[in-house]
């Protein structure tokens, strides 16, 4: 039977310490490059695969990182998820999921120090009380998506105003003039930056929100709020809507009106949920940056593990507008 590699073996097939091969195994970053090298080559060699549980022992910590989402019903925190834990697993470390659903369940069992070595928070709802009790408990963490500015915690958020703008300006260069903004509930930070573009886009070209409205980040939620603009008669030539299953929702109750997108009216989503661009009209839509917002958190996260002194700088990302088929040249009377 094959002897189990161990860290001496690694040791001594790179020409290193122990304690070099050690600190390579941890991430740290006081490991010269070359000798980094040096190490990853010498256990790709020996096939070496550092036991999570002795490497955590060695660490003194979990080897676990806790995230807290509020819930699975959205492309956007699925991507996220899945690039923070492919990106921790490369670095050794174990994801756990705590998922948020009731704004009224009290600590999170994620937060103790002996459960986790960090926290990454997306799109915190208790987000001012989760700050205040990792702060107390002094667990590292980081925000992503979150709704307020704090000065102390670095934070990963997306351009929110630029994308508005951006789905705007879309519909203006298509020369809609009668656009308006459907967002979701207006508590959310997100909701009113994206309006805020829409606002500021419309004021550059010399114009006026035809109407805004706010609703449920769901498919009913716009299929209601287009369902009483029609019966209202008060139909603009295009809608801006802060989320693609709004924007669904108003598609299909425009057609059952005998109203086509876009040949009647254009609508441009936001998000870019992986079913839109299946489906007809394939849905105009702002796509978030998730695998740079994932990405980034985790470097984050890692290096205030790991001792570095970081800035609480905001981190802002920009939002991609993919132009598909729901929007069209305003068509004349």
């Amino acid at each position: 039977m094959e002897a189990k590699m161990n860290i001496h073996d690694v040791a001594k097939k790179s020409g290193l310490s122990v304690v070099t091969v050690s600190r390579v195994l941890n991430n740290l970053p006081s490991v010269r490059e070359a000798n980094r090298q040096k190490v990853l080559k010498a256990m790709e060699e020996l096939n070496y695969q550092p036991n999570s549980a002795a490497r955590s022992l060695v660490r003194g910590k979990t080897g676990v990182i806790g995230m807290s989402i509020t819930n699975f019903n959205d492309s956007f925190y699925d991507r996220v998820i899945r690039v923070v834990n492919r990106k921790l697993a490369a670095q050794g470390y174990f994801l756990a999921l705590s998922i948020a659903e009731n704004e009224d369940e009290g600590d999170n069992f994620l937060f103790q120090k002996d459960r986790v070595d960090g926290i990454i928070l997306l799109s915190p709802l208790e987000e001012k009380a989760y700050v205040e009790e990792l702060k107390r408990k002094n667990i590292p963490f980081v925000l992503l998506d979150n709704q307020f500015q704090h000065e102390d915690v670095p934070s990963v958020v997306v351009d929110n105003y630029q994308g508005g703008y951006e789905a705007t300006k879309h519909l203006l260069d298509l020369a809609h003039t009668q656009i308006a903004y459907i967002g979701g509930p207006s508590v959310f930070l997100s909701v009113a930056e994206r309006k805020r573009g829409y606002v500021q886009a419309l004021e550059d070209a010399g114009l006026t929100p035809f109407g805004t409205e706010y609703c449920s980040f769901t498919v009913s939620g716009g299929y209601e709020v287009a369902k009483r603009w029609i019966r209202e008669d008060k139909l603009p030539t295009a809608f801006f809507s802060g989320d693609d299953f709004i924007a669904l929702g108003m598609v299909q109750a425009l057609r059952e009106e005998g109203i086509r997108v876009p040949h009647d009216i254009s609508i441009v989503g936001f998000d870019d949920q992986q079913f839109v661009g299946e489906f007809y009209p394939r849905l105009t839509t702002v796509r978030q940056p998730e695998a740079q917002m994932g990405n980034i958190g985790v470097d984050l996260l890692l290096k205030m593990i790991n001792g570095e002194v970081m800035p609480p700088a905001v981190t802002k990302l920009a939002p991609q507008l993919l132009i598909r088929e729901s929007t069209a040249s305003v068509r004349l009377p």
